[in-house]
């Protein structure tokens, strides 16, 4: 959300509805601010939204309410329809339009006093009034995609802020701070197609929440004595976003299956909650960036490779362009698949991966030229007596002294916020009115470690804790936390570390993969008993295959829909009666486009500055003003005016198949 009057941002909505209305009342969190926007419930398959530009007090809201009850007493007057705490976005299939809000989050942590939140609830409500409603918002194909877009369960493993760019690094978002402008970004931000209406209609971010999907965990930990706090973000690209074999390898925008930014933050815990220092690192995966796909099979629990060419390896290329402009340079690829099979499969890749980097690299200078690293961990991992872990962490601290870390010092002096001096975010929150410190960088990490196996799940994780627990010694370190800048594998810090990891691993093995990760490499550091990790990996293993081959087709629908890369059409095919590639590139025709480079906007915040994406769906979508006279002031309190009327909007919960209800 974009900063307000004074630094502030709305994070909590009361939904009112008339007639021809909806009213979404916005506040801060310290009841200083209140906001009113207006959605026309007239209109039967078009947006229109009125932003009032007045900012209210309590009592002039109240009065502003009460008036428009009035005004509308003939026609059922005023009703209250729900709390929520932002706006997920709009939808539209082959009818109306559909507003998702969230009606319940929970506190998952804090980044330097800026709250991290994750959805307890979510629901969809129609727009028109039911009375001007068209007759296929209840036709068996509009009800099949409301299906499918509940069948997206955003109250997992999806995670906002209203004030911290959440969707951006620690580093990017000082680099932001520094120069006053971002980057024009939402590569982490799912829930861009659905907000990307209204953000081009109002030209601001003060109404929707920006969602990242991926992982989030944050603990206090220990060391030597001293407590700490831990944070691990992992965030999944939205582009070439899918399941396992429904996507791989990179498409010809250079844009790869499974792209997931990992960030690792730590700090000193402190009485006041203002840490001196602050310390973050970044590591990337992503499936091996060439043009390769596997076919579902019911019958083959290992699909055959069947790999592409590429002239020139141009969408290769255009990854690793991508990767630089992302976080610069050295680039360091670790590549952990198999060398050698009696069956050529992985192997394969591995072969045409490491002509791919021989080929780009000719064209580049030395300074710039892609680090190739390979370990076929599988072989490794067979190997008896062999330290996988500890290979991989002798791996790590030599790319780790490539590539370093962020860290920074923290200067305190409390200042009001004030968003219109153009400073951008306080760095360190100690209230909605006061700024406590602003960081200033002493390293900066430079350049990235990129991380893959075949899936980008198992091995890949492993070696993620790998440089994780190198990074995490450093850190503690530069904070003088510790004397040593290394943590032994046995350490119990380790131990705590490995357990993020763990949990972030089966997290993204869920998204993607259908199943929990292969964990033998932990079981067997922690010394669990060799059977029963043989028959977890099993029992994972067959997981893993039925949803890939039964569950995952409708989940890629719902991610299409959900993400926009389809758009149902009147007349058109519906997305059940096309393939897997259909889906994707149907949905390009003209009826999405996406960020085509990048540009510089005023900081926008918790929305990652997405502000006027320049596409074909806002204009031909007609999301206009409402041309109503905006009515007068203030409010009594209203909760309790909920009698039924034929105005009253169908809600729809997202948490289980939609089932129209009246609300009121």
């Amino acid at each position: 959300m974009e900063a307000m009057r004074g630094g502030k941002f709305l994070q909590k909505f009361r939904l009112y509805e008339t007639r021809s209305k909806f009213y979404l009342v916005g506040r801060d969190k310290s009841r200083t601010l209140w906001r009113v926007l207006k959605i026309d419930r007239l209109e039967s398959t078009d947006l229109g939204i009125q932003e009032d530009p007045t900012s209210y007090t309590e009592n002039e809201c109240q009065e502003l309410l009460w008036r428009i009850h009035e005004g509308n007493r003939l026609t059922g007057g005023l009703k209250f329809v729900t709390k929520c705490y932002g706006i997920i976005g709009f939808m539209k299939f082959l009818g109306p339009y559909y507003m998702v809000i969230i009606t319940r989050r929970r506190k998952v942590g804090t980044i330097c006093g800026h709250d991290i939140y994750s959805i307890g609830k979510s629901e969809m409500i129609a727009i028109p009034c039911p009375i001007v409603c068209p007759n296929v918002a209840n036709s068996r194909d509009e009800n099949r995609y409301k299906r499918l877009l509940c069948s997206v369960d955003l109250t997992k493993d999806f995670f906002f802020s209203y004030s911290y760019n959440i969707m951006r690094s620690l580093q990017k978002n000082i680099n932001d701070k520094n120069t006053g402008h971002v980057v024009y970004e939402t590569m982490f931000v799912w829930n861009e197609f659905l907000t990307r209406a209204m953000r081009n209609h109002l030209k601001n971010t003060d109404w929707t929440v920006a969602l990242v999907h991926g992982f989030f965990k944050q603990s206090k930990l220990s060391v030597s004595g001293k407590d700490f706090w831990l944070t691990l973000i992992a965030r999944r690209s939205r582009h070439f976003a899918g399941t396992r074999f429904m996507k791989r390898g990179v498409n010809e925008k250079g844009r790869v299956a499974n792209d997931v930014e990992t960030e690792q933050i730590v700090f000193e815990d402190t009485p006041d909650d203002i840490p001196s220092q602050i310390t973050s690192v970044v590591q990337h995966r992503g499936s091996i960036p060439l043009v390769w796909f596997q076919e579902t099979s019911r019958l083959n629990i290992r699909p055959e490779i069947t790999l592409k060419s590429d002239v020139d390896y141009k969408a290769t290329r255009l990854h690793f362009e991508n990767l630089v402009l992302r976080y610069g340079n050295p680039i360091v690829i670790l590549n952990l698949i198999k060398t050698r099979e009696k069956k050529p499969r992985e192997s394969l890749l591995r072969a045409e991966f490491a002509k791919a980097i021989h080929y780009i690299n000719k064209g580049l200078p030395d300074d710039k030229r892609l680090k190739f690293l390979h370990m076929d961990l599988s072989k490794l991992s067979r190997r008896k007596g062999a330290n996988v872990l500890g290979l991989l962490n002798k791996v790590a601290s030599d790319v780790l002294e490539l590539t370093d870390l962020l860290h920074c010092e923290i200067t305190t002096s409390s200042k009001p916020l004030d968003a219109s001096s153009g400073q951008g975010p306080c760095d360190i929150k100690i209230n909605d009115d006061f700024c406590a410190a602003t960081m200033v960088p002493l390293l900066l990490q430079k350049g990235v470690l990129r991380t893959n196996c075949i899936d980008c799940l198992d091995r890949t994780n492993v070696a993620q804790f790998a440089y994780g627990l190198a990074a995490l010694g450093r850190q503690l370190h530069v904070l003088k936390l510790t004397e040593e800048p290394k943590i032994d594998l046995h350490d119990p810090l380790a131990d705590d570390l490995m357990d993020f990891y763990e949990r972030m691993g089966d997290t993204l093995a869920i998204q993607y993969g259908g199943s929990a990760a292969h964990n033998k490499i932990f079981c067997e550091q922690r010394g669990q008993w060799k059977a029963a990790t043989q028959s977890q990996e099993f029992l994972r293993t067959l997981q893993r295959y039925y949803n890939n081959a039964y569950t995952d087709p409708e989940k890629q629908d719902a991610i299409n829909v959900f993400l926009g890369h389809f758009q149902p059409q009147q007349g058109k095919p519906p997305l059940w009666k096309l393939d897997s590639d259909q889906h994707y590139n149907i949905g390009r025709q003209g009826t999405l486009s996406e960020e085509t480079g990048s540009r510089f906007i005023k900081r926008s915040l918790s929305d990652g500055n997405i502000l006027c994406e320049n596409s074909a769906p806002v204009s031909d979508r007609n999301v206009g003003e409402n041309n109503t006279a905006s009515e007068l002031l203030p409010v009594q309190q209203l909760d309790d005016i909920r009698e039924p009327t034929d105005s009253a909007p169908e809600i729809y919960m997202c948490e289980t198949n939609p089932c129209p209800r009246k609300f009121l």
